[in-house]
């Protein structure tokens, strides 16, 4: 999983009718845009995260980027 500054990271849920998570990636500390992320969630809340087989990534275009 690759990601950059300013993607979104969403984290599906597990059981019928649970809502999906999402959260935007302020920072990225592995190599090449690998784990773990900065994220800050919908709810206001920033947490260093590791992604799982059930996270996916949106790439934000360049120019939607906060510079």
């Amino acid at each position: 999983m690759r990601a950059s500054e300013g993607d979104r990271l969403i984290v599906h849920g597990h059981h019928v009718g649970e809502a999906a998570r999402r959260a935007e990636i302020l920072e990225v500390h592995g190599r090449d845009g690998e784990p773990p992320y900065l994220v800050r969630w919908d709810d206001g809340h920033e947490t260093t995260f590791f992604p799982s087989s059930d996270s996916t990534i949106e790439h934000q275009p360049a120019e939607w980027v906060k510079r």
